[in-house]
């Protein structure tokens, strides 16, 4: 799974909120001050190049559209998280947000939850 800049990432949860649109319409998302149009569509091509935005053809202009899912990148940069700074290791994690984290009474509850269906999961 590619990583993504700040810059590319914010125009991939665009696409993402819009599913398809022109760089006009990715760049009518973006908060005043709006960048460059030429910046946005460098950036646009460079993720085309990196297969993660797929684009029609409507004679010189393109709609561009995002080819991997939201929940997909998602997954795969936690995955990738985990990897590389707890050791793979889920107890690190939940470690670090018990720690570093005020988790309420309902929080601790509902990670409980998900913990003990995992766990089921498991154990079949």
């Amino acid at each position: 799974m590619v990583t993504l800049t700040k810059a590319e990432e914010k125009i991939m949860m665009i696409l993402w909120d819009i599913d398809k649109g022109f760089i006009k319409d990715i760049l009518d998302q973006y908060p005043d001050p709006k960048p460059p149009y030429n910046s946005v569509s460098t950036i646009v091509r460079v993720l085309v190049q990196k297969e993660i935005v797929g684009f029609t053809a409507y004679g010189n202009s393109h709609q561009y559209h995002p080819l991997i899912s939201k929940e997909a990148y998602s997954k795969g940069q936690l995955s990738r998280l985990v990897k590389d700074y707890y050791d793979n290791s889920l107890s690190q994690v939940v470690n670090f947000f018990s720690e570093s984290k005020k988790l309420d009474e309902k929080e601790l509850d509902e990670a409980m939850k998900m913990l003990e269906d995992l766990k089921k999961k498991k154990n079949g």
